[in-house]
């Protein structure tokens, strides 16, 4: 199954590296609460009202 990941082929890969940082940079950014990006990313997976506002909505 991992051999058939379409994600590892083309341009997939860097695709997914920049959304990947500019979600990290989006994490970074938000200053409401004191958290590692690590806890802020699960916090934003758990409540769609602080994901929101990581988003800028």
């Amino acid at each position: 199954r991992e051999d058939a990941c379409r994600t590892r082929t083309g341009n997939a890969p860097e695709n997914l590296a920049t959304l990947r940082h500019i979600a990290v940079n989006l994490l970074k950014q938000e200053r409401s609460c004191k958290l590692g990006v690590k806890s802020k990313r699960l916090k934003a997976g758990w409540d769609e009202s602080y994901m929101l506002k990581v988003l800028n909505i």
